[in-house]
């Protein structure tokens, strides 16, 4: 019988609470609903007024993903939707995530969730600015602390502030909050940034995405930057054999970081960081931390 638990007085029906999803640490379905529980106070404001695309994973990350970003068969008529019309799709709409009891619906369909850089109502207006920073091996995520210091220096120049996490993968994300701008614009000089970043340090950077150019070198990936596109949202799981999450990190430890397990955080260290820290991403809600691209 499946279980029904009552959120925000919302009836949900819990399903399979004992599978285990993440297998190199038993984690179990059940243990990822107390996670998103857990960490909801913090998760939501990245999740809340931003349609939402899923990477579900229902049998753990050895059995089938998949991505969506319509809403998912059988979504309960009180989780709200926005229109994001597509050129395929002129009536599209997505899943937006403005609660907890939104948030554990969607979590017990085992998903990651991945966010644009726009809020609902302004499509292709973004209000932050990221840099995915991937890795090619042997290079790992110590060389993406490298690339992100830098780049949060020539960000700093032009009166941008960044903020980093873990991809939850292999490598690094920075974040900056901006006034809103046209994302266009954020791409271009996003692109900008990644293009001076592998002048400065050819041995270090690539800004193309040509697999044979990024051995050993670390990839500044701008394109998250474009409307259509997303980015792993601060906090969510991810589909790893490990449960590990995409998590703000302080400068500080970007800069100690001499060996890739310093930056793997995984669920189990989310709440007491969060309860150590708060949210270190909670400067991107601060209107008065919000720069204009040069």
């Amino acid at each position: 019988m499946t279980p029904i638990t009552e959120v925000e007085g919302r009836r949900l029906p819990l399903s399979n609470l004992e599978k285990v999803l993440h297998p190199s640490t038993g984690t179990t379905k059940g243990e990822l609903l107390h996670y998103y529980a857990t960490v909801g106070t913090a998760l939501l404001p990245h999740l809340r007024d931003r349609p939402v695309s899923f990477l579900r994973y229902p049998d753990g990350p050895e059995g089938q993903l998949f991505f969506t970003k319509n809403p998912p068969p059988g979504t309960p008529a009180w989780v709200k939707t926005t229109p994001v019309p597509r050129s395929d799709e002129p009536r599209a709409r997505q899943v937006m995530i403005q609660d907890l009891a939104s948030l554990m619906w969607a979590a017990n369909l085992v998903v990651e969730f991945h966010t644009p850089q726009w809020r609902a109502g302004s499509q292709a207006v973004a209000d932050r600015l990221v840099l995915d920073l991937d890795p090619g091996p042997p290079a790992t995520v110590v060389e993406c602390c490298r690339v992100a210091l830098w780049l949060r220096e020539r960000l700093a120049a032009d009166g941008l502030e960044a903020f980093a996490k873990t991809s939850g993968a292999k490598g690094l994300h920075l974040l900056v909050p901006l006034e809103p701008t046209p994302s266009d614009r954020v791409s271009a000089y996003a692109k900008e940034l990644a293009v001076q970043a592998e002048a400065d340090h050819p041995a270090l950077v690539v800004h193309r995405m040509t697999r044979s150019l990024r051995a050993g070198k670390v990839f500044v990936d701008f394109s998250q930057n474009a409307a259509a596109k997303t980015t792993a949202t601060p906090y969510t799981l991810r589909a790893r054999p490990r449960p590990t999450v995409s998590a703000p990190v302080t400068w500080e430890e970007v800069e100690a970081c001499d060996a890739p397990e310093r930056l793997v955080l995984l669920m189990d260290d989310i709440a007491p960081r969060l309860e150590r820290y708060g949210d270190l991403l909670g400067p991107l809600f601060d209107p008065d931390r919000a720069g204009a691209l040069p």
